[in-house]
């Protein structure tokens, strides 16, 4: 009898098709973001349509889908991430918006941000703070706190 996963992962099919992926992509950004991801694909759809699907074939539809890690753990790592980069502040401000919206608290990413001042510089955590404060005030100014870990 063949293996029906991948090695190690337990979960996803070899036989996925791409519109499969494709599908399990937009329902996970979806359920991490609370939009469609539409706006993504018609931005890049007269530049690079093939890129937007990649993000989410394999972005969301196999990398945040695994199993092994909860959504909230994933994000607050992709926030880490993305301090680490130090140039990446639109993802940024996407992504910690997904944690609060996957179950991080206010002080979980603020800690995950100060944390990676070791690791990436305090240039790169202190704009990763400014980012974290206009998510925060746009969350507060829409009614939607983020909690308070």
């Amino acid at each position: 009898m063949a293996d029906e996963t991948r090695p190690g992962d337990g979960f996803l099919s070899r036989d996925d098709t791409g519109d499969e992926r494709l599908a399990r992509g937009k329902a996970q950004l979806a359920r991490i973001t609370g939009r469609s991801g539409e706006e993504v694909m018609a931005a890049l759809a007269d530049v690079a349509p093939d890129f937007a699907r990649y993000i989410f074939e394999f972005g969301y539809g196999d990398i945040y889908s695994r199993p092994g890690l909860d959504l909230r753990t994933r994000l607050l790592a992709t926030v880490a991430g993305l301090v680490c980069l130090g140039h990446a502040q639109r993802e940024l401000e996407v992504h910690i918006g997904s944690a609060l919206n996957c179950g991080a608290s206010r002080q979980e990413v603020i800690e995950t941000i100060m944390q990676m001042a070791l690791y990436a510089g305090f240039p790169a955590a202190l704009d990763a703070l400014f980012v974290a404060r206009k998510v925060f005030a746009a969350r507060e100014e829409a009614g939607t706190p983020p909690a308070q870990g």
